[in-house]
């Protein structure tokens, strides 16, 4: 299940790349469905909050018309950063899937785990590593598409 899950959080990273946008995929899950969806859409929105995971929280809240969305579990392509780990537990998500890791700026184990090392009055599971081999993919095929375009205009 969780395979199935993050292939379609992979394909929302994909609609993000397609727009130019860092490719981060999301979907939250409720009882076995999709619920929500999304990707990041900073560059497009020109907001720095439009982060996949901050817009798939509130379309799930939306859909379930609750703040909180528990039980309910999140599947990202990559770690969320600290602004979209901070909402996840205000959403009291109960457990995140994680793609790959941000060794830069990811806060649910690389940098910093705010999911599990502080104490908030919510704790969420993490799993990292499910398709990562996919999800690093994508990412690394954006950025040198990105660093081979830049070039390309500094040559011109």
């Amino acid at each position: 299940m969780q395979e199935k899950f993050m292939k379609e959080a992979i394909k929302e990273a994909k609609k993000a790349a397609e727009k130019l946008e860092v490719p981060v995929g999301c979907v939250i899950v409720k009882d076995g469905k999709i619920i929500a969806r999304a990707h990041n859409q900073k560059e497009t929105k020109t907001d720095t909050t439009k982060h996949a995971e901050i817009i798939a929280i509130q379309k799930a809240s939306k859909k379930l018309e609750a703040w909180r969305l528990l039980e309910c579990e999140m599947y990202v392509t990559l770690e969320p950063c600290s602004m979209c780990a901070g909402a996840i537990i205000q959403a009291r998500i109960k457990k995140v899937y994680i793609g790959t890791m941000d060794e830069k700026t990811g806060a649910c184990g690389s940098v910093l785990n705010l999911l599990q090392d502080y104490p908030f009055n919510h704790k969420v599971e993490v799993e990292t590593g499910v398709e990562k081999e996919e999800c690093e993919k994508v990412l690394k095929e954006f950025f040198r598409a990105l660093r081979k375009k830049k070039q390309q205009k500094n040559k011109n």
